[in-house]
């Protein structure tokens, strides 16, 4: 799991260097500049048929971007309970937008029994300068005011169906590995709500049917594989302990009887790295870097060389993941473009280039020079 073999190694000398040399070394190749400037914890991005880019900050406010000029907040945003890691989350369009125009987006939601919030997903249509036909499709019950682990990200599958993740809300014990508790998961429904009639647990009696995967500590990281249409999911561990993880219906990912973390108090936390009918993930970090947004490299922007490869977003140390793959297999992995910021999310924008969003560092755009 962990990489790299001696002959690893070399494939990585072979396929990688060019890039790394261009960028973590500043050497001619590529360049970045600044596109957004002026949001504090730009999270989710998405981007309108005419080219404009639609951006959530955190603390509740929903930005439209033409040609770099930052909108006034937009109207009709749904109510936010600001709160520790909660907040406006992540944002995408459906895909068939361009003729039904819905908007899709999570955020911590104080709506429903108890103090606190839980995180929900809500559609909506952009109508001049404000959101209009708010609909709420989910809603995470148990509110909390523990303000740890909402999630939150969004990806339409290849046939349409919608998944969504929600943290466990810092109540791992609880929360993760229990069918009939929201929290901890990654969430399927149809663009309208309804439940899917082959999500693996309608039949399971007092299960959450709209559960997908479930044992996951803090997924910030969807995304769709170009070629094979699954879901990739990435998840904050505890002290080490990342996971990327290729999600599958019914499965358990762990969270909290196995990992590769320890507690933030240098106690053991998981009972063991492994074990039967538990998924394993196909890649983790330890020491952990903080996983925020993952992107594959689907564009000719960048050369053949780079095509195919998948990008991740480092909160913690303020650079992005190069990781090269072989099928499902992460062969080899390196650190670029050091510096760059408090990574919150990448994308691939229409144009074919890698934006990345950082916490206080505006949104950055990745171009070959």
């Amino acid at each position: 799991m962990r990489i790299l073999t001696s002959c690893l190694t070399a494939l990585l000398l072979a396929v990688t260097i060019p890039f790394t040399a261009a960028i973590a070394q500043n050497q001619p190749g590529f360049r970045t500049e600044k596109v957004v400037d002026g949001i504090d914890v730009p999270w989710g991005m998405a981007w309108l048929p005419d080219g404009d880019m639609l951006v959530t900050n955190r603390g509740g406010q929903l930005y439209r971007v033409h040609e770099g000029a930052l909108s006034a907040p937009l109207g009709g945003v749904p109510e936010v309970h600001v709160n520790g890691q909660g907040g406006l989350l992540d944002i995408a369009l459906h895909p068939d937008y361009a003729n039904n125009g819905w908007i899709y987006i999570t955020y911590s939601s104080r709506e429903g029994g108890g103090s606190g919030s839980h995180t929900a997903i809500m559609r909506a249509k952009l109508q001049g300068d404000s959101l209009v036909e708010q609909q709420v499709l989910y809603k995470g019950e148990g509110n909390t005011e523990r303000g740890a682990h909402y999630g939150s990200r969004i990806v339409f599958d290849n046939e349409g169906y919608l998944y969504f993740s929600i943290g466990e809300r810092g109540a791992h014990f609880d929360n993760a590995q229990q069918l009939d508790r929201d929290g901890g998961k990654i969430y399927r429904l149809h663009d309208d709500g309804r439940i899917p009639a082959d999500n693996p647990f309608v039949n399971t009696p007092g299960a959450k049917t709209a559960v997908y995967s479930h044992g996951h500590r803090n997924p910030q990281g969807l995304t769709l594989h170009p070629t094979t249409g699954q879901v990739w999911e990435h998840e904050h561990g505890p002290m080490g302990g990342d996971e990327i993880n290729i999600i599958q219906p019914g499965k358990n990912y762990g969270w909290p009887i196995i990992g590769y973390g320890i507690d933030y108090n240098g106690q053991p936390l998981a009972e063991a790295t492994s074990r039967e009918g538990i998924e394993q993930p196909i890649f983790y970090w330890d020491p952990s870097i903080a996983p925020s947004g993952m992107a594959f490299i689907t564009s000719d922007n960048y050369g053949p060389e780079l095509k195919g490869h998948l990008l991740v977003g480092s909160l913690k140390f303020r650079y992005l993941v190069h990781l090269v793959l072989d099928g499902n297999n992460v062969v080899a992995s390196e650190n670029v473009f050091p510096g760059i910021g408090r990574v919150r999310n990448i994308k691939q924008g229409p144009d074919g280039y890698i934006y990345v969003a950082t916490e206080g560092d505006g949104i950055i755009r990745i171009l070959p020079e």
